[in-house]
């Protein structure tokens, strides 16, 4: 240790090793990690072109802040940092929009000198290994765990699924992410591996326990890189390994690389300096100093991860884009309308104008604003004249086929009205001569005389001055 690191206050202390490597297929390491007595931090950058390596360098930065003798508070205090890592990334994005689409995992550990207070927000893996036994602190937060997590695939499945590198949680400056907490009580002899998905992706848990045990925690940390890059990763390797001891000793700078150099910094966090001025200036890419890294194995670069964050944050020219597609939808919309408006004058219906029936072209609809029908024809044939049948059907409209069928119904029309429906009505002749009686005749209908005077002895139903009755 350093004459200025500050023991933890508990009855252990931790021994640590800290090392990354860009990979083989990999131009560019995303990664950063931190390690020191007090806090142990993985950040994988996502992002490809969107600077994965800010991000992850950003929380890394970020979190070192906590490098002290903690409080009671571990909890809470690495739920503030995470959150203020989120704040970071949004500001730095409103500045420079190269960085819009960068996010990064997290998963930090504060130890107090008795147990750890875990911060976890991605896919960057926890273990401890305890007595030969390894068990995942942390929970994956992708696509694939979620299947796991219904039973619908193992974990080996998970290794080989095709969508095994999307995760769907990640600090981005855009989506409000809280991350999981947790505390671990610790042991003397424990061990405890912070990696990226670069290494576990491509370790079984039995490798990486066999690895995380043997040897001092350097040989343990470079062992476990090298695996991942044995065993065929295509990402970069980070990894972490603390181990567990009595408080109160000190480790030979001889044979402790932390002993020599103190908290060690590797990765992106490393190569990337404290950014100033504009942010959208090239970043440096080289090395500097001593990273723990191993040399880079030259191989042909592929894709680097741009779609691994399932949760795509919004787009440059969100607004233009926006725009195109209203107008897309506008014009689309207005070819319709246009489209239907030209139909409609092609249809023709017979319907009432005022008293009179009429050919009308369009359709019967009424459209706010929109006039679908017009009056083409009046024929002289009064509604009034017709059958109360028909009268019903062109009051509510009769549609026709084209305009000669629209003639046709109105000359129908016309023949039906010409019946009797269309005559004037006729009462019956009366004989102005003949008068009624001014009360019924009691007596039964007779035959006409044939002469011109009654039969004598009849009782006369008509008054008058002679018995005389005309008869026409």
């Amino acid at each position: 240790m350093t004459d200025d690191t500050v023991a933890p206050r508990g009855p252990f202390r931790l021994r640590y090793a800290a090392v990354s490597d860009v990979g083989r297929h990999r131009k560019d390491n995303q990664d950063s990690g931190y390690a020191s007595e007090h806090l142990l931090v993985i950040a994988d950058g996502v992002g490809g072109a969107a600077y994965g390596d800010v991000a992850s360098s950003t929380a890394v930065h970020l979190l070192r802040r906590l490098d002290s003798d903690p409080t009671d508070e571990m909890l809470p205090a690495l739920a503030g940092v995470v959150h203020r890592i989120h704040d970071r990334l949004a500001e730095m994005v409103e500045s420079d929009r190269e960085l819009e689409g960068t996010s990064t995992t997290v998963t930090a550990a504060l130890f107090d000198g008795e147990q750890l207070g875990m911060a976890h927000v991605g896919d960057s893996r926890a273990y401890l290994l305890r007595d030969g036994r390894i068990d995942q602190l942390t929970k994956d937060h992708t696509f694939v765990q979620t299947l796991i997590d219904e039973g619908r695939i193992t974990e080996e499945d998970s290794r080989v699924h095709p969508h095994r590198n999307i995760i769907l949680r990640a600090v981005d400056g855009v989506h409000d992410t809280d991350p999981d907490l947790f505390l671990v009580p610790l042991q003397t002899g424990d061990r405890i591996l912070l990696c990226s998905d670069g290494c576990s992706g491509a370790l079984t848990d039995g490798q990486m326990a066999a690895l995380l045990g043997d040897g001092s925690v350097d040989s343990a940390a470079v062992a476990l890189v090298q695996g991942a890059l044995d065993g065929g990763t295509t990402d970069n390797v980070t990894v972490i390994v603390a181990e567990v001891t009595a408080a109160g000793g000190t480790d030979d700078p001889e044979t402790s690389a932390a002993a020599a150099v103190g908290p060690m910094l590797v990765g992106a966090a490393s190569a990337q300096p404290r950014r100033g001025g504009k942010l959208g200036r090239v970043l440096s890419r080289q090395r500097h100093g001593d990273t723990g890294e191993l040399d880079a194995v030259p191989d042909e670069p592929v894709d680097p991860e741009e779609l691994r964050y399932a949760p795509q944050p919004p787009h440059r020219r969100t607004g233009l884009r926006r725009l195109l597609l209203i107008s897309a939808l506008l014009v689309l919309a207005a070819a319709l309308l246009t489209g239907g408006y030209l139909w409609s004058q092609q249809q023709y219906y017979v319907a009432e104008d005022g008293p009179q029936v009429a050919i009308y072209r369009g359709v019967q609809l009424d459209l706010p604003g929109i006039d679908l029908s017009s009056t083409y024809e009046v024929d002289d044939l009064k509604v009034a004249d017709l059958s109360e049948f028909n009268q019903t059907k062109v009051e509510d409209g009769i549609v026709a086929d084209d305009l000669e069928d629209a003639r046709r119904i109105v000359q129908n029309l016309n023949e039906q009205a010409e019946g009797p429906a269309r005559e004037p009505s006729r009462s019956p002749s009366a004989d102005p001569t003949r008068k009624p009686s001014d009360k019924p005749s009691d007596e039964p209908s007779r035959e006409p005389s044939d002469g011109p005077t009654r039969r004598a002895g009849a009782a006369s139903s008509w008054s008058g001055e002679d018995d005389t009755v005309v008869l026409r």
